[in-house]
């Protein structure tokens, strides 16, 4: 009662004023768990030391809030529960009706965990993953947490929220801005990572989703390497043993390292090279440090698996799934297909990604997301709305010459009523 009664009075702070678009939530009343700055500022809006502002609806849920969803199916196999349900399949397949390789998507309706409801298209076909590879590293990160210390996870939470560590190189370069807030004078600004940022690992994860800063993933998925080399060292090392680290280890070691710290707790979750792998960095400031190897590469249904296990409390552990859930909380202003109108109310755990090429020596108009090459869009997102419905969606595309945000957003408003109309 108290909770809701909480959720209500921020609700009601935050009504006269709109979300600036650089701005959001990892949920509301998380800074004194996490220590990420940046929702200190927000946590102000709510006393009006800061501006108010309006959120989403959807958008208010806070840390306790926000729970696991098939802890009663945690034992049940992947095979199991991703068999075509035929009528839901038929719902699914109608939304595609000229469904071509340029469309892939894996659906998953749990609102009902005894009766789970699964459809899918063109599942298994491979997608440049983009941004969603983030959740990869993410997971990577809690993996190599747990091997520091198995039966601790206090001690988990207290590293990556007081082991701070510096950019450097690693964050060079990337369009998209990171929040940066000032603790003593109350400022908040938006800018580009430049190598001397130093944040917390819980902060430089948080950019990492939150607003998909690509500095910030190689700096986690460096970190992560740096647990996996350092095993219990870790807590204790210094910029300069890292530093050391990567000036005396062949560069080929360095890079075997690194892809088997992201792509093994793939495997042992039963998701195959094919169905899911990541190859390279995210920045090209890594490039003296460590090389590429494999490609990247995901798919609709390794993608799926993912989430599944997500819900199960199999990522890891319960509690390290559970994190990056509240990670994945809609944190950013919603995008693509998390902007569709039918989304307002519902809790969105979300992380979309993109990458384009453009080749114009014919002449042909080519632009930013409208790639003629190749154009991948992908959207991976948890829904739950407040009536019970909840379901899983992997929608990846891959259309020349085409912004498609607004496919993805129409898609959604389609997926979401055909997992209504279950109910």
């Amino acid at each position: 009662m108290i909770k809701s009664i909480k959720i209500l009075v921020l609700g009601i702070l935050f009504s006269s004023y709109t979300l600036p678009a650089e701005f959001g939530l990892y949920p509301i009343d998380g800074y004194e768990y996490s220590g990420i700055k940046r929702l200190r500022y927000l946590q102000l809006t709510a006393t009006g030391d800061a501006p108010s502002i309006k959120l989403p609806p959807g958008a208010l849920k806070g840390i306790e809030d926000i729970q696991l969803n098939l802890i009663s199916n945690s034992t049940s196999s992947i095979q199991d529960i991703l068999v075509e349900n035929p009528a839901f399949q038929k719902k699914i397949d109608a939304l595609f009706p000229r469904l071509d390789k340029s469309y892939s998507v894996t659906v998953l309706d749990i609102s009902n965990p005894d009766k789970l409801l699964y459809a899918q298209q063109n599942e298994s076909r491979g997608y440049q993953p983009g941004s969603v590879g983030k959740l990869v590293v993410v997971t990577a990160l809690f993996d190599q947490l747990a091997c520091i210390y198995p039966k601790d996870y206090e001690k988990r939470v207290e590293l990556l929220k007081t082991k701070m560590v510096k950019g450097g190189n690693w964050v060079l370069t990337d369009e998209h801005t990171i929040p940066i807030y000032n603790l003593e004078t109350n400022k908040l600004i938006k800018r580009q990572a430049i190598a001397s940022d130093v944040f917390s690992v819980f902060e430089w994860a948080d950019h990492a989703l939150s607003v998909s800063n690509n500095g910030a993933a190689s700096v986690v998925w460096r970190e992560a390497l740096l647990m996996a080399a350092f095993e219990d060292k870790y807590p204790t090392m210094t910029e300069e043993d890292a530093n050391e680290y990567f000036k005396n280890t062949p560069k080929k070691e360095i890079t075997d390292l690194a892809i088997d710290v992201v792509n093994l707790p793939l495997r042992r979750l039963g998701i195959t090279e094919d169905e899911w792998r990541l190859g390279t960095f995210f920045t090209r400031g890594v490039n003296p440090y460590v090389g590429s190897k494999g490609g990247s590469i995901g798919s609709p249904l390794g993608l799926m698996k993912w989430m599944v296990q997500l819900e199960q409390g199999n990522i890891i552990d319960e509690e390290s799934s559970l994190e990056i859930k509240r990670l994945m909380y809609m944190t950013d202003r919603r995008i693509r297909y998390a902007q569709a109108p039918e989304l307002k109310n519902a809790a969105v755990y979300f992380k979309s990604g993109s990458l384009y090429k453009c080749d114009r020596s014919q002449g042909e108009v080519c632009g930013k997301y409208e790639g003629n090459v190749y154009n991948y869009m992908n959207s991976v997102a948890i829904i739950e709305h407040a009536n019970g419905s909840k379901y899983l969606v992997c929608l990846m595309t891959n259309v020349l010459r085409k912004n498609s945000a607004g496919d993805h957003l129409a898609l959604a408003s389609r997926i979401d009523k055909a997992v209504l109309d279950n109910r």
